[in-house]
């Protein structure tokens, strides 16, 4: 880890310390790294709009609010994420209301087909809050040993 000196204007600081108390880091250090790398990831995603999206990979999260009682909603959603299955990690369902229930689907995979997932998604009548969240990642075959045996499996890393 390098240590660097940083001069910044007074309102800036305040705005850092703010920052810092509102979510709650104990140093302005873990602050400053923290939007350091929100930054580097949205940076990596807007690169991602410029490269062809099938060669960047990433982990994301899709959160949207739908209205359960919609027409065949639950099965137009259900046949989207089958279509799509191989970008399903883990999805958590919460009923929110009589009416409303909030789904968060953990995805990874090709960066264009994560987004077509999610605007096939949001787009059905009924859905409403859409929200996807994009991290740029890399997906790397490793080759080590579990236990007695050696394999590959692919890791990713963010």
């Amino acid at each position: 880890m390098q240590r660097i000196t940083l001069s910044i204007d007074d309102d800036l600081a305040q705005s850092l310390d703010d920052h810092m108390k509102k979510h709650r880091y104990s140093s302005r250090s873990e602050a400053l790294r923290d939007i350091l790398r929100e930054a580097r990831a949205r940076e990596q995603m807007e690169e991602s709009q410029t490269v062809k999206e099938n060669d960047r990979f990433c982990v994301a999260t899709l959160s949207y609010v739908y209205d359960h009682d919609t027409r065949d909603l639950g099965r137009r959603l259900t046949q989207v994420q089958h279509r799509h299955h191989d970008l399903q990690v883990a999805t958590m369902h919460v009923h929110l209301d009589h009416e409303s229930c909030l789904e968060v689907a953990v995805l990874r995979g090709p960066v264009a087909s994560v987004r077509e997932l999610a605007g096939e998604t949001t787009s059905q009548r009924g859905v409403r809050y859409g929200q996807l969240h994009l991290l740029p990642a890399t997906l790397k075959q490793g080759h080590h040993a579990h236990g007695h045996s050696k394999h590959g499996h692919d890791h990713i890393h963010v």
